[in-house]
């Protein structure tokens, strides 16, 4: 496939830089991975209306009614080769980027970035200045996933390939990276490196002692994450979506 289909294949979701094994592991797209990376290799820096410059062959996505995609006007920019269902908001000024996948009925809400091949499920709300890193190189990594029915609260940074599971609710300001520990107080356990969010998990942002003796001494602390309670019929209710904004 070239880098030209790529593309196409990546804006119609034929396509994704990243799927789930049949046991429901996240594993990137290399071939996808490299083919974008061949269509930055093949791109000349050029200008564009508005005094920006970007390679000419990754011009911004434009939509039609028949998209069913609410991009409001003021500074948003979906790139080239990302995907973006029918049903989705996107509201200004958000950036989503080459790679990244947005699906049905999710809103992405102002100053909120949707990084390089990041995977977005269904109904899942990204407030304001959420930030989903992306990911190109190293080519073998996974990107960021946040599963459906997801809600992701104000500030949130999300990094390194971190994979948010159904149904889970993150606290505005939670920070969630490969090297951020999360600490499940309902199981009374710490989560793996690499484990994902739980289905269902309400996590806020948490800290914890600092590891050297000396920055105990301090009263210094390091970032966490908490794990403190999960979902149920109240906090569903304070989280139901508007059918309306759709």
């Amino acid at each position: 496939m070239s880098w030209l289909e790529l593309l196409n294949n990546l804006e119609t979701g034929a396509v994704r830089a990243a799927s789930q094994d049949e046991n429901g592991q996240w594993q990137a797209n290399i071939e996808v991975k490299q083919g974008i990376l061949e269509a930055f290799k093949n791109g000349t820096n050029t200008e564009f209306p508005g005094g920006f410059v970007d390679k000419d062959n990754l011009a911004p996505r434009g939509f039609s009614a028949e998209d069913n995609v609410r991009m409001v006007p003021g500074g948003t920019s979906v790139r080239r080769g990302a995907y973006v269902a029918p049903g989705t908001i996107i509201m200004p000024p958000a950036y989503v980027n080459i790679g990244a996948f947005v699906d049905v009925g999710t809103m992405v809400d102002s100053h909120a970035l949707v990084g390089s091949c990041a995977q977005v499920g269904k109904n899942v709300h990204l407030s304001a200045a959420v930030q989903l890193g992306g990911v190109l190189e190293p080519i073998g990594a996974s990107p960021v996933v946040i599963e459906d029915d997801a809600f992701i609260g104000a500030g949130c940074v999300i990094v390194e390939g971190v994979v948010v599971k159904k149904g889970a609710v993150l606290a505005p300001g939670v920070r969630l990276s490969a090297t951020i520990p999360v600490y499940d107080c309902v199981n009374e356990r710490q989560l793996d490196k690499g484990e994902p969010i739980p289905e269902n998990a309400i996590v806020i942002p948490g800290s914890r002692p600092s590891s050297s003796a000396w920055g105990r001494e301090q009263g210094l602390s390091m970032s966490c994450a908490l794990i403190v309670k999960y979902r149920d019929e109240q906090s569903d209710a304070s989280l139901a979506l508007e059918e309306v904004l759709r």
